[in-house]
């Protein structure tokens, strides 16, 4: 992430969300750690998004972001983000693979086909964007090379000798304040144990999710395209390709073909593709906003 600042600002809003779902007693929670170990934003980019639009295009304007979603997943795919901060003291991750079937227990996993397990980690990236410098005793995330090519490891993952390998052979790689990292879902990896005194440990997990697939979270897309719109009539170029696809909905599909058939083409047209056109042809807030509505409407079951 070149810009620094941006980052910073990015940190303030989400320790912002986390000290106020803490208050409330909502959010937290983890999938593969213990209770109180870190904190946890869930649903962060719609939630960045609504809180700062100005600061969210600017975050999500990146080159980087997009060349290796992209690159992954192909056109049309679905950002969601879900913010980490592991405090000192946190505890290690348990060792897995990643959604989908990453999140299944080995009998839920035996009723997919083996076509199924070699599909899956082409349907989501894994991403993380540091938050802050990250050396090794602070426990940036733990690696297994190469356990993305082992096709049974869905299921072997779970078991006490993998485990005991994982503890073994895995490596760690430390980050600056900006960087991004990129892996295949299907590779064995955990959050390590925050092992210093003063590092809270922030990351911005992206879990990217193609156009082919189900996303992990719940989005309000429109909401999101809403808040950007005017964002977006101050910025061009690649950009705003790259703020729309972290944002808007990239694929036609589901929708109701009865309200919304694919005339002139063979699908109609995406949220994304008709807020790109809007931006180029210069309509209105207003415009936009009734537009959506009725794309809402259209998709509605």
């Amino acid at each position: 992430m070149e810009d620094l600042s941006v980052v910073d600002a990015a940190t303030e809003i989400f320790e912002q969300i986390i000290e106020t779902e803490r208050a409330a007693g909502s959010g937290g929670g983890d999938h593969f750690a213990k209770p109180g170990a870190n904190d946890r934003v869930w649903n962060a980019a719609e939630k960045h998004c609504r809180a700062a639009p100005e600061n969210f295009a600017a975050y999500f304007a990146s080159d980087a972001i997009a060349l290796a979603s992209r690159a992954w997943l192909g056109r049309g795919y679905q950002l969601t983000a879900q913010v980490n901060r592991v405090n000192p003291g946190g505890a290690a991750q348990t060792p897995h693979r990643d959604y989908h079937l990453g999140f299944m227990n080995p009998e839920q996993l035996a009723t997919y086909p083996v076509q199924a397990h070699g599909m899956s980690p082409c349907l989501t990236l894994q991403g993380a964007i540091a938050h802050c410098d990250m050396p090794l005793e602070s426990g940036p995330t733990m690696l297994l090379p190469y356990s993305q090519r082992y096709e049974p490891g869905y299921v072997a993952f779970h078991r006490p000798e993998f485990q005991t390998y994982f503890a073994e052979h895995h490596v760690q790689v430390p980050l600056e304040k900006g960087d991004l990292l990129f892996f295949n879902p299907a590779v064995m990896h955990g959050a390590g144990t925050n092992r210093s005194k003063d590092v809270q440990r922030m990351a911005n997990l992206l879990q990217v999710g193609s156009a082919f697939g189900r996303s992990i979270e719940s989005v309000d897309r429109s909401a999101m395209s809403l808040d950007l719109y005017p964002v977006l009539q101050n910025m061009s170029g690649r950009a705003v390709a790259n703020v729309i696809a972290a944002s808007a909905e990239g694929y036609a599909f589901p929708t109701n073909l009865d309200r919304d058939p694919p005339v002139g083409g063979l699908i109609p047209l995406s949220q994304a593709e008709k807020m790109a056109a809007a931006l180029e042809a210069g309509w209105s807030f207003e415009e936009w906003e009734t537009e959506v509505a009725a794309m809402d409407e259209r998709r509605r079951a």
